[in-house]
């Protein structure tokens, strides 16, 4: 860290032209600025807090002046403020600095040479003029008119936000949600934004809150602080929290007494914002959404149990014949029981881990069915898994967003009133689809169909709300087919024995012929280096893999010196660096570079991409402001401010890499974990990887991890709605 010394100075501020802008944090304002001051040759350097600022502007400056060590004479700046440019050099700098897409550094001469210092006004009132210069067609002149109008509301906005102390880095979002009317929105309602905007939370819109006056104890603020708390725990899992943790929980985050908290729950569930529900002797609160889909769940699998097959006639022992000589492959005497209770109900859950049968049973059940004419869907939550799905099957496979073709705003165009057009339907990985999409797919299934639902019930289960193929199978409504018996050619495996042997709660083991797994003991501290060996260098020469599209690091947390976010600076800088002369763009605290891997964080339905996707950069363009995604040869188009959905993925979280597969697979393992550290955790992470498993770290919590098989808690009320439990509605 470089220290600062204040100096005596002729001047505590100045005024000048910004030739440069080093560097600018969009979550603090913080600024270094180059600028040109009338009177001296030099540049000098700014430092201070502004919402946004781009080359070309006017700034005006107050502070001390300061002797830095490395950097010399500085102006550290208590007050700072930005003007539009109105000199010729501060125009062209200022329209060439990529605030507005469609113009560049070439475009921004061209423009100013045509209309000198009007050019603000030809932009902002007679826009159709600008096509009066070379190379701007119809195209271009819109896209320029819309993000000259679009930026200047996100910068009255970055303003409102950087005035109530709160970061600005979210102000686009902010506009595209609530457009024009963005700041009058805000003022009436600051816990608006906990609610519609990715990323800020309820302690930043209260924040918000706060400056304006709104008090402590008011009901709007109490009512936000009970749909965050419901929202936190629904992002944990849940679907409902108890009334007395719910209370307890807002109580603790509005720090405000009970009566408060009391009067705006009773206000949210007079105006059914919320609801309440005694299941399982607890008073349940659910947001509706939530509660009306695990009624339909229930509702739809209690329907389809009750009902007998209508598939054609089936002779199942012709039918295991035929299929055994068609693959070449002979069943086992589980998985013939198996097709035929597959072939004779109405809906059937499949389960079990790694190598035990699951996909030459499905596989099996598909060829026997294709031959009788009988129309079937497959899906599966992720497109990893889906296109391994239509791999190992040979029929078309497709994610469940794309198979009830989800539309922009997150509605889906097959549902009730557009069902889908199928005889029986697949859904595999089901171990990781919520009670939400679960309710979906339901939906959607005509009152003719068939359900089979595949997953291995040992896996974690899904990041959204809910423990949906874990209650369908505990309620017993559904029929159950758990295999256990691992095929000889599995066996062979370590990866699978190992998995199975932690599922079972024993310690992985090594053994002679077997070179797919490894578990390499080092401190924490060493652990970094360990893996960053194996990336860089062991792996790609004993495999032959890509260090960047094929070895996935799995790490059980996003946070600490051994969480995803560390992990991945550490990768990218070593097998990514920045090339010269390469663009990169630093957003939402990271910076990406071209042929970084990166993972979708959120479901984008306009975008057709969904949480969990894992993509490559391949085309950045500064002036434009766009970064190019390829997710499996598609590319997608990103607007830089769009950049918070997107995170580095050469390091991602075990609950992320759910649904998918790797060719290798590395975990780092230390008890700095020791809250996370669960035998599914470990057991899911395993079964990532198709090739090459490395576990590397502490003995001792990997030991911690096998032991520890406690059953995860999820408040919810769909196995008590299964087997038709007592559900009422409270007043």
């Amino acid at each position: 860290m470089t220290s600062q010394t204040p100096t005596s100075a002729p001047q505590d501020g100045l005024a000048g032209l910004v030739e440069r802008v080093t560097y600018h944090n969009e979550e603090s304002g913080f600024s270094v600025l180059r600028v040109k001051v009338k009177g001296r040759s030099d540049l000098v350097t700014v430092i201070g807090s502004v919402p946004s600022v781009s080359a070309g502007e006017w700034i005006t400056a107050q502070g001390a002046w300061v002797q830095d060590r490395e950097h010399g004479l500085q102006l550290k700046a208590d007050f700072l403020k930005c003007s539009p440019p109105t000199s010729r050099e501060g125009i062209e700098k200022y329209l060439g600095s990529g605030l507005i897409k469609g113009i560049g550094p070439v475009y921004a001469k061209k423009l100013v040479e045509r209309f000198d210092d009007q050019i603000f006004t030809i932009i902002d009132q007679f826009s159709a003029r600008l096509e009066e210069v070379a190379g701007i067609g119809t195209g271009r002149r819109k896209k320029i008119k819309k993000a000259w109008a679009e930026q200047k509301v996100v910068r009255e906005i970055m303003v409102f936000l950087h005035d109530n102390g709160v970061s600005t880095s979210r102000a686009t979002r902010i506009y595209k949600t609530y457009g024009d009317e963005a700041i009058e929105t805000v003022r009436a309602n600051p816990y608006t934004l906990a609610k519609d905007i990715q990323g800020i939370g309820f302690m930043t819109a209260d924040t918000i809150a706060q400056k304006l006056g709104i008090p402590k104890d008011s009901i709007i603020r109490a009512r936000a602080g009970i749909l965050h708390a419901l929202a936190e725990a629904n992002s944990s899992g849940h679907c409902a929290l108890p009334r007395e943790l719910l209370v307890t929980s807002a109580i603790k985050l509005l720090q405000v007494d009970e009566a408060v908290v009391d009067e705006a729950l009773v206000r949210m569930l007079v105006d059914a914002e919320l609801t309440i529900e005694g299941i399982g002797g607890k008073e349940l609160i659910y947001l509706p959404a939530l509660r009306h889909a695990e009624q339909r769940i229930a509702t739809h699998l209690r329907r389809l149990s009750a009902q007998p097959s209508v598939y054609p006639p089936i002779d199942v022992t012709k039918a295991v014949s035929w299929v055994e000589v068609r693959t070449g492959k002979d069943l086992a005497p589980t998985q013939v029981a198996a097709l035929n209770q597959a072939l004779t109900t109405r809906a059937l859950v499949i389960t079990g881990g790694q190598g035990v049968g699951k996909t030459t049973l499905v596989h099996s059940i598909l060829l026997v069915l294709q031959a009788k004419k009988v129309k079937c869907l497959l899906c599966a939550p992720t497109g990893r898994a889906a296109r391994r799905l239509g791999e190992t099957t040979g029929m078309p496979a497709m994610t469940i967003h794309r198979l009830l073709e989800f539309k922009p705003g997150g509605g889906a165009g097959r549902n009730e009133g557009h069902l889908l057009d199928c005889d029986l339907l697949v859904a595999d990985e089901a171990s990781m689809i919520d009670v939400p999409l679960f309710s979906k797919l339901l939906g959607a299934l005509p009152s003719h169909a068939h359900l089979i639902i595949v997953g291995d019930v040992d896996q974690l289960p899904s990041v959204g709300p809910g423990l949906a193929l874990s209650d369908i199978i505990s309620s017993g409504v559904v029929p159950v087919v758990r295999l256990t018996e691992i095929f000889r050619q599995a066996a062979s495996s370590a990866i699978i024995t190992n998995a199975h042997r932690i599922n079972a709660g024993q310690l992985p083991e090594t053994a002679p012929g077997k070179d797919d797994f490894f578990f390499i003991e080092r401190a924490p501290e060493a652990i970094h280096s360990a893996i960053l060996e194996m990336v860089q260098t062991r792996i790609p020469q004993k495999l032959g893999l890509d260090p960047i599209r094929d070895i996935q690091v799995l790490c059980p947390m996003n946070r600490g010196s051994l969480g995803t976010r560390e992990m991945n600076r550490m990768l990218q800088e070593h097998l990514n660096p920045l090339r010269p002369n390469e663009p990169a763009v630093e957003k939402f605290g990271w910076v990406f570079r071209l042929r970084d891997k990166v993972i979708q964080t959120q479901n984008n339905y306009d975008k057709d991409v969904f949480n969990g996707d894992i993509g490559q950069v391949t085309k950045m363009d500064v002036d434009e402001r766009e970064m190019t995604i390829s997710f499996d040869g598609r590319e997608v188009i990103y607007d830089f401010n769009e950049l918070d959905e997107v995170s580095l993925a050469y390091a991602i979280t075990i609950h992320k890499s759910q649904g998918s597969e790797f060719p290798a697979v590395l975990i780092p393992l230390a008890m700095q974990h020791y809250l996370l550290l669960q035998r599914n955790l470990i057991y899911t992470g395993i079964t990532r990887g198709k090739q090459f498993v490395v576990l590397t770290g502490e003995k001792k919590a990997l030991g911690l991890a096998v032991r520890n098989n406690r059953a995860i808690e999820r408040f919810s009320g769909l196995s008590e709605r299964m087997l038709g439990a007592t559900a009422f509605e409270l007043g």
